[in-house]
């Protein structure tokens, strides 16, 4: 079992993926590293300066809309937020985020604060969202199949460094 545990940092619905880092910063560079000063300053000019190693994005639904780039995945990591929780997320990003090694948790954030102790617990069974202000707990589904598998590894180069290739899953063809 795996917990995560951080600081609830709150946006809206339909953040899409300009809106996590410009196209404009994007065009300068492509280096998460750098990018990570700029993460959601369209949303708030200050965000990426007040994110702390260990926080989690909490956001409404259709998180990670617009265009497929996985740079707004490799910069949320390279912020050190290792989660989002979103009421929904665009299939691109969501991949994109398996990835580049951040989970992606569908859930109900409503009720969820900017700035709430959230601990996520990743188990054999599900996935367990709790709020410690509000103690609320939701269990989700686990991440199965190649997904949870490239995500255990922290990412689809380490997944394959470590496998050499893609293992077949009782859920994938061959």
């Amino acid at each position: 079992m795996t917990h995560v545990s951080g600081r609830a940092r709150r946006v809206g619905d339909d953040i899409n993926t300009d809106y996590i880092v410009s196209s404009a910063r994007k065009r300068e560079t492509i280096d998460a590293q750098i990018l990570k000063r700029y993460l959601l300053e369209s949303v708030d000019p200050g965000f990426a300066e007040s994110v702390r190693p260990g926080d989690l994005l909490v956001a409404g639904r259709n998180f990670g809309c617009g265009s497929a780039m996985e740079v707004a995945a490799t910069t949320i990591v390279a912020a050190g937020i290792p989660a989002v929780l979103a009421k929904s997320f665009a299939r691109s990003f969501y991949r994109n985020a398996i990835n580049n090694g951040l989970l992606p948790i569908e859930c109900d954030t409503t009720g969820i604060d900017d700035g709430d102790a959230i601990t996520v617990s990743l188990e054999d069974t599900g996935i367990v969202v709790a709020n410690a202000r509000t103690g609320k707990r939701e269990a989700r589904p686990p991440l199965s199949g190649i997904a949870g598998d490239i995500l255990a590894a922290g990412g689809l180069v380490p997944y394959l460094r470590r496998e050499g290739r893609f293992r077949a899953t009782p859920h994938a063809p061959r």
